[in-house]
């Protein structure tokens, strides 16, 4: 026959008789308690309180590590995007002796062009794009989309400079500056 814990225990001599009967009168205590509603269950109500919480942290968290990775991944996809566009639409290279300067991550940098492209690259028509450490030369209209989605991408696209108005108080107001000066 099969004894209880309980008797066991009082067989092995761990638990004397009276300290048995205190425990079971106890368990007896809590369990009409909680039949009448009468029991204090702050302490379980907190406890739960407190897992909940947790679980919301938790959640919280993960939503942000799920909106970052989801960021992450997009911004991926339109760097592939601009890519593609830069190699589908980049002018070729007509190699010149036409040295065009220009800035990248403050350095000066030549690109050597024939005369057609140095003036194309200084009237705006023609930009230069970093893609994966070159410079490639796209069209104006294919250099504004790619600097909407990604301003760093694009080193030089030149605005025509026709529309800038003249200070009137100038001392070299009609001495201007001609396009095809090179330095």
């Amino acid at each position: 026959m099969a004894k209880s814990l309980q008797e066991q225990l009082l067989g092995a001599g761990v638990v004397d008789k009276k300290k048995a009967n205190k425990i079971k009168a106890e368990k007896l205590q809590t369990k009409q308690k909680q039949k009448k509603g009468q029991l204090d269950n702050s302490a379980e109500e907190a406890r739960q309180a407190e897992l909940k919480r947790q679980k919301e942290e938790k959640a919280a968290r993960d939503k942000e590590l799920n909106l970052k990775r989801q960021a992450e991944i997009e911004y991926k996809a339109i760097l592939g995007q601009i890519r593609q566009i830069i190699i589908q639409n980049r002018v070729e290279k007509e190699d010149g002796e036409i040295a065009y300067n220009f800035t990248d991550e403050k350095k000066v940098k030549k690109l050597y062009v024939s005369e057609k492209m140095h003036k194309d690259l200084s009237e705006g028509r023609l930009a230069i794009a970093k893609l994966e450490g070159q410079y490639e030369i796209v069209p104006k209209g294919i250099a504004e989309k790619v600097q909407e989605k990604e301003p760093d991408m694009i080193l030089v696209l030149n605005t025509s400079s026709k529309a800038e108005e003249v200070d009137e108080d100038d001392p070299y107001a009609e001495f201007q500056i001609p396009d095809d000066l090179m330095w």
